[in-house]
């Protein structure tokens, strides 16, 4: 049990999810305490049965936070991070402000929970894309070494926020009836379309997400030469992040093998009936915990053996985000019980 709980973007989507994991979750904080920017100030939000009002962000309220879970960007992220961590708390991120910093723990509990022992004040949540990838991947990779991961994404509208579900939802209607898809909030029309992901594109040609996803993984697998080949996509799918996987082996490793170690593998779903046709889909992974794991078959183009290509989906706002995020608290709470 922790005293003070602080949930800080709460009236985001991914903060708002936090907050209906801590009641299914039964989180153990004896006060939890809800932060958004000004705009949001005022707010109530039910917590666990009770009526709490949503406060603005401020230094002089974080002084007594134990635990702060961070879902409100960036810049927020930079700024009152380290107002938590002077006074003995510890931030869990779900922005990118730290994920590459070396001493601070990147982490996937199901993959590298003991790195998160390691933390000075911050342990950084992955993104939604790499969380998604190595779900599948990583426990494949402790079996049998990979060589080369290429991954192309079939990323939802969720991964840029609630407004981006709303124009979704209202280009769809749009388009319908007639009219045309303005976009706002992302670059192109999402509704019946899909766009390379509306992050910046680097001088080597990538993306920003595409980018995120090699170097997090490299950190999270401890594997810094790790060869990783990335291409993300924004579809108009409403909420779960899709992706096909083609992994590449340094020694032949059969489809049956890979299926063999989903049949019970912590936070993951087999979802692989060739006979049906029914593979992971957005529809039902939307909601869920798990991330669905299936389509997994030989890669014809290496004869030897050596390939294997699979497919995955997963709620970015649960698992991609406050899920992880929620696992992680439950992590430390655990750590500072036993010290």
């Amino acid at each position: 049990m922790i005293d003070h709980l602080a949930i800080i973007g709460a009236t985001g989507v991914v903060g708002r999810e936090v907050i209906d994991l801590v009641r299914e979750r039964s989180f153990p904080a004896g006060r939890i305490a809800l932060f958004a920017s000004p705009r949001s100030a005022g707010e109530k939000m039910n917590v666990n049965g009770r009526e709490l009002i949503v406060e603005a962000i401020h230094e002089d309220k974080l002084s007594d936070v134990d635990i702060a879970i961070f879902s409100a960007g960036t810049p927020v992220s930079e700024e009152f991070a380290p107002v938590i961590t002077r006074n003995g708390g510890v931030v869990v991120d779900n922005s990118s402000a730290f994920r590459m910093t070396p001493d601070v723990p990147l982490v996937i509990p199901e993959i590298n929970a003991d790195d998160i022992a390691t933390h000075k004040g911050i342990v950084a949540n992955p993104n939604c894309t790499t969380i998604m990838m190595l779900m599948a991947v990583a426990p494949i990779h402790r079996k049998f070494p990979i060589k080369r991961i290429v991954v192309s994404t079939y990323q939802a509208a969720s991964g840029a926020g609630l407004a981006a579900m709303n124009e979704l939802r209202t280009q769809t209607r749009d388009v319908l009836d007639g009219r045309e898809a303005v976009p706002k909030q992302f670059p192109h029309p999402i509704a019946f379309n899909l766009f390379a992901h509306d992050s910046a594109t680097a001088e080597n040609g990538y993306n920003g997400e595409e980018n995120k996803v090699v170097a997090e993984t490299r950190k999270i697998l401890h594997e810094p030469e790790m060869a990783v080949a990335v291409t993300c996509v924004r579809v108009p799918v409403l909420r779960a992040h899709s992706e096909s996987i083609n992994l590449e082996f340094h020694e032949p490793v059969s489809c049956e093998d890979v299926r063999a170690i989903f049949t019970d593998c912590p936070g993951t779903r087999l979802v692989d009936d060739r006979a049906e046709s029914h593979f992971p889909m957005p529809v039902e992974a939307s909601g869920k915990d798990d991330v669905f794991v299936g389509r997994i078959r030989q890669d014809i183009s290496l004869p030897d053996g050596r390939g294997v290509e699979l497919f995955v989906c997963g709620d970015q706002i649960r698992k991609g985000a406050a899920l992880n995020a929620l696992q992680i608290a439950e992590r430390l709470v655990e750590i500072a019980a036993a010290t």
